[in-house]
């Protein structure tokens, strides 16, 4: 019931803000004895802690009064310099040439924040976005607040299907995609559906928001090159130092194209001035001479092995999977990143069963929260890079006895 003597009045974009389902399951997850397949969570294993503390004593020695003081709202130019020529080498790598100029180069208070200035900037209210089906909860709770009409364009294991995405592009602001082991699913983007959607956004004249956190956590070979390198006029890059550093610093960084980068950094400095310019200056001086190189690498094989403990958990306690789809939980095998996504057997849904989950002692997040429209009930997401090897097994053991108690007969 509300206060009608209140003298505050809401905004009508905050009726349009809700909880974050994620952040709300975690939540629970803190509670003694539940094993958590649910947060998107780097493992604080790979963490550089010694690096960051030579880093900061180090910062504070050599230029204290500028680590601390006010800064660009563009951020620190030594560490746009080092995004610029890390992304530009990672294209050359994927045989693609990507010339990122670093005065096109904005640091961010998280990746978060990029998809925030986006909304600003690029939303009128009633503006139709686009986004994949299913998507990153993150950006679509960005997007809200600005009152837009979210579509979702539908996908399968190789990616986004370019047939729905022509028959809904028209007049769309942009399409907002995720090419590499994307949140929620850790699909990949095929180098072929790359080629075409490249292709068919240049066509439509239709922006591309390209955002790239996990790119870098591939298992096997890296992915293929990004989009924005291959129209760099037609897209907005974002990326993030949240899941190859620390969470924690809060520092991500988009790449825009001259006609939208001063417009982003108007909406930057009205939001907070700079992102913290003493964290900006740690990362820089940890990234010198080659670290993430060396330190990737470990953060690479660290989750390799967790994928695979989860998938050779999965495989034990649910082995009717290939035979029986329809009647056993069935799941993907993810190249890289954080997440595998799974699908329950017919007649069950996902909201349904967490509470019985969390009875047997382990937490996942439901899947429709995801989809902006016509969200699949029988989804899930399992994050396999926090939990122990030991703890996998005991989750998904106790996943597959909750599955069971509740499967329609």
């Amino acid at each position: 019931m509300s206060d009608t003597t209140s003298p505050w009045h809401l905004a009508r974009r905050a009726a349009r803000m809700n909880p974050s389902v994620i952040r709300e399951i975690l939540k629970v997850t803190e509670k003694p004895g539940i094993i958590s397949f649910a947060g998107g969570l780097p493992s604080a294993k790979t963490f550089p802690v010694a690096e960051f503390e030579a880093a900061c004593a180090k910062v504070l020695k050599d230029d204290a009064p500028g680590a601390l003081q006010y800064a660009a709202s563009e951020g620190f130019g030594p560490l746009r310099e080092q995004v610029a020529a890390q992304l530009q080498s990672q294209a050359a790598a994927a045989g693609q040439s990507w010339q990122v100029n670093p005065a096109q180069v904005l640091i961010t208070t998280g990746s978060q924040q990029g998809l925030d200035l986006v909304a600003k900037v690029l939303i009128d209210a009633g503006s139709k976005i686009l986004v994949e089906s299913p998507t990153y909860l993150g950006a679509v709770s960005a997007f809200i607040p600005m009152e837009p009409e979210v579509l979702g364009v539908a996908s399968d294991d190789e990616g986004l299907d370019l047939a729905d995405l022509r028959a809904k592009a028209q007049d769309a602001r942009f399409f907002y995609v995720l090419p590499n082991f994307q949140n929620p699913t850790g699909r990949t983007l095929s180098e072929n559906r790359r080629v075409a959607l490249s292709q068919l956004a240049a066509e439509l004249n239709l922006p591309l928001l390209e955002d790239n956190p996990y790119g870098d956590l591939w298992f096997d070979a890296p992915p293929h090159a990004p989009l924005t390198a291959r129209n760099p006029d037609g897209c907005i890059y974002l990326g993030s130092f949240s899941k190859v550093l620390a969470p924690g610093l809060r520092l991500g960084f988009l790449v825009a194209p001259k006609v939208v980068y001063p417009k982003l950094l108007q909406a930057k400095q009205a939001a907070d001035l700079h992102s913290p310019g003493f964290n900006q200056r740690m990362i820089a001086e940890v990234m010198k001479d080659g670290f993430l190189d060396r330190h990737v690498p470990t953060i690479r094989a660290l989750y390799k092995a967790q994928r695979d403990a989860m998938l050779a958990a999965l495989a034990q306690h649910f082995p009717d999977a290939l035979s029986q789809p329809g009647q056993s939980l069935t799941w993907n095998r993810p190249a890289g990143g954080m997440f595998l996504w799974a699908r329950l057997p017919q007649g069950m849904s996902a909201v349904d069963l967490l509470p019985f989950a969390l009875a047997k002692g382990v937490a996942f997040v439901p899947g429709a929260p995801f989809y902006a429209d016509h969200g699949d009930e029988r989804t899930l997401r399992l994050s396999f890079v926090t939990p122990s090897v030991e703890e996998i097994q005991r989750g998904v053991a106790a996943l597959a006895a909750a599955i069971k108690a509740r499967q329609p007969a």
